[in-house]
């Protein structure tokens, strides 16, 4: 099916149309004014699952304090994590890193050109691989992001969820590609997906392919993508104690390398088993994660936040440490520190929150 209606698209006319479009209508983001693939592959990896206007300020941060390969490389994974911090979706940062030092280690520091070779790197899949081989060197690999996926679903009537039509949409993409200029092309497919063929109510009047689009002559432009029906997020409530002992310093413990928030610092604590109060959630949690004693004091603040998969309810705690030697047990590393040195280190956006109602009143060691 999608086979026949590719070969009924006037390919050299759409490649030609947006081309054009693109000239005059392209946005102006900074990783397009190079050619550097450095630079190129850390805007595509901070671009997967966040959208424009939040990555540039942080592309600039990064760029500044890491401005080469190398540099990247050499730095400490938590320093790398630090300027990364609020971006979300941390194993980004430690692919990077990851990466960097492969570069570096393996292949004398020049980044690979090769697409066989990019897909065997932690955090770089098919279209990161052809969105970097296409911007940086001009090679003619395609891309199927969010927002290419939704165009070609419009554009050849895909009547499933897009899901559901992968191998079909790669085939459409490859055959569409322009040889003679994928950069721009693949540039221009986003452009378009972010500007024009956006998921409600797209602006098919501004359209270059709208002579082409099965989805606008069948009136489906706003029904299409069709949607995979959505299954409830688990919401799991945490109980979370910020721990003072009698020199006001705070304790903190750091996540496992692998597995959600990697290397990130956090408040200790855990889920609330049936039938458990916040309190005796905190209590157990501390004993079991850290084996010491707690009392369980004034309550801090109560923090909703939204994963990919779940979502959380923390709520916090202030709590006096009581005995026992502090063990990382379920963690990989614990440290007292104070207030002031909270900022030296990398915490979760949802330990921000927590964070900053520590510094908006002063530090309750009298937690009756």
């Amino acid at each position: 099916m999608v086979k026949s209606k590719l070969e009924q698209l006037p390919i050299a006319e759409l490649r030609v149309l947006l081309r054009s479009w693109y000239q005059q209508a392209g946005r102006d983001l900074p990783w397009r004014q190079t050619f550097d693939p450095y630079a190129i592959w850390v805007s595509e990896i901070m671009l997967q699952q966040t959208q424009v206007k939040t990555v540039i300020p942080y592309y600039y941060r990064w760029l500044a304090k890491f401005p080469s390969i190398a540099s990247l490389a050499a730095a400490p994974q938590q320093e790398v994590l630090k300027v990364w911090q609020g971006l979300g979706y941390y194993a980004r940062a430690r692919n990077l890193h990851r990466t960097a030092q492969w570069i570096v280690s393996q292949s004398d520091g020049q980044f690979p050109q090769q697409l066989e070779q990019l897909l065997t790197l932690p955090g770089i899949g098919r279209t990161t691989a052809g969105g970097i081989l296409s911007a940086a060197f001009n090679q003619p690999t395609p891309i199927l992001d969010g927002n290419v996926k939704r165009i070609l679903v419009r554009l050849m009537a895909i009547l499933v969820p897009p899901k559901q039509a992968i191998p079909q949409l790669w085939q459409v993409s490859v055959t569409l590609l322009d040889p003679e200029y994928p950069r721009e092309f693949n540039q221009a497919l986003m452009d378009l997906g972010a500007t024009i063929c956006t998921p409600k109510q797209p602006n098919c009047d501004r359209c270059p392919w709208i002579t082409c689009c099965q989805a606008n002559h069948l009136h489906l432009q706003t029904t299409l993508p069709m949607t995979e029906p959505r299954v409830p997020l688990p919401h799991k409530q945490i109980g979370v104690a910020v721990i003072w002992n009698d020199q006001g310093q705070i304790l903190i413990d750091k996540r496992p390398e692998e597995g959600l928030l990697g290397g990130l610092w956090e408040f200790p604590g855990g889920k609330v088993e049936a039938q458990e109060s916040i309190p005796e959630c905190i209590q157990r949690e501390i004993q079991e994660e850290l084996g010491i004693s707690i009392d369980v004091g004034n309550h801090l603040i109560t923090v909703n936040h939204a994963y990919t998969h779940f979502k959380v309810t923390l709520t916090v705690h202030h709590c006096r440490y009581l005995q026992g030697e502090p063990q990382a047990i379920e963690c990989d590393e614990i440290r007292w520190i104070t207030l002031d040195e909270l900022d030296q280190y990398p915490f979760p956006k949802a330990n921000q929150d927590i964070i900053a109602a520590l510094r908006s009143s002063p530090p309750a060691l009298n937690l009756d």
